[in-house]
């Protein structure tokens, strides 16, 4: 009988490099939302991959950046309280542009001093025409290290080297027993995952005006044999920003509730009816208690 390896495998990154596909390319369905906005992840997400002779936990963490504002501070915690207790952080660059600001703000805050392993993973590579530049950008993230960290390169929306970069990720994990069925794929409950797909819609269909601003709370969530009855409240930071979510005649708001609902009833494989509401909550990013109703904490 051959070897089982599992552990656990931390994902970071600056906003929006892609994260969350790579995690769903990954586990082959999606579990974490992605949209064009940075900071679209606020809570770390775990993806389970499972194989004959592996089991891969993955955490899908927030966009990392210099915090400006309590909702910030509290994704950065979320994002840096993992990286002491998996067995690998794989750090997910762009690797169309050269290492910036903020990957080296990254490598000093958040790899510095921990002692977990770091595998440098070059996304997007399928973009790259000019190998010279590709090379030149990869190793401008090398150089942000003091020791240059095990590299690969991938496309995590076309899945290239998704399987490479498998391989390479169970060498680093330890002997192990399963966590979770082989059927399982996140530890996320419908609850959440409702929260999460109001969001995104949210973000595709109100573009640069809201997204920031927007936070999703499920009142209640009623589970029966043919149908799912969820009620969920959408909160923004002004007046505005509202009437542009309910939209003239409600239309906006319908729109946004019928995307969520067609996409999670094929989740649910049931009939959903959803009903949505709308409260301003006046800077509620920068309100401690505010935060950690949402299951988030800036301390």
């Amino acid at each position: 009988m051959s070897e089982f390896k599992t552990g656990f495998v931390a994902i970071i990154a600056r906003p929006n490099v892609g994260k969350s596909t790579l995690l769903n390319t990954i586990v082959g369905q999606k579990i974490a939302i992605t949209t064009p906005v940075a900071q679209t992840t606020r809570k770390n997400i775990k993806g389970i991959y499972s194989d004959n002779n592996s089991q891969i936990i993955f955490i899908d963490t927030p966009g990392i950046h210099k915090p400006l504002n309590k909702l910030g501070e509290a994704l950065w915690e979320q994002s840096k309280s993992v990286l002491a207790d998996v067995d690998l952080i794989l750090f997910l660059v762009d690797a169309q542009d050269e290492a910036g600001k903020g990957d080296r703000w990254i490598v000093e805050n958040c790899l510095k001093d921990v002692s977990t392993p770091v595998l440098l993973v070059l996304n997007k590579v399928d973009l790259i025409k000019n190998l010279a530049k590709r090379e030149l950008n990869a190793y401008s993230y090398k150089s942000l290290f003091v020791s240059q960290p095990d590299t690969i390169k991938i496309s995590a929306k076309t899945g290239r080297n998704i399987d490479d970069l498998i391989k390479k990720i169970k060498s680093y994990l330890p002997l192990g027993q399963k966590f979770y069925d082989e059927d399982e794929v996140t530890d996320q409950n419908m609850r959440e995952v409702a929260s999460e797909i109001i969001r995104e819609k949210i973000i595709f269909s109100t573009k640069d005006e809201i997204p920031h601003s927007v936070a999703v709370l499920i009142e209640s969530y009623k589970e029966e044999e043919n149908i799912d009855k969820i009620s969920a409240k959408i909160i923004v930071s002004n007046e505005s920003q509202k009437k542009i979510l309910i939209g003239k005649g409600g239309s906006m708001l319908k729109k946004i509730g019928t995307s969520a609902r067609l996409e999670l009833e094929k989740i649910a494989q049931k009939r959903i009816f959803l009903e949505l509401f709308v409260k301003v909550v006046k800077n509620w990013q920068k309100d401690d208690n505010f935060i950690k109703s949402l299951g988030l904490d800036a301390r």
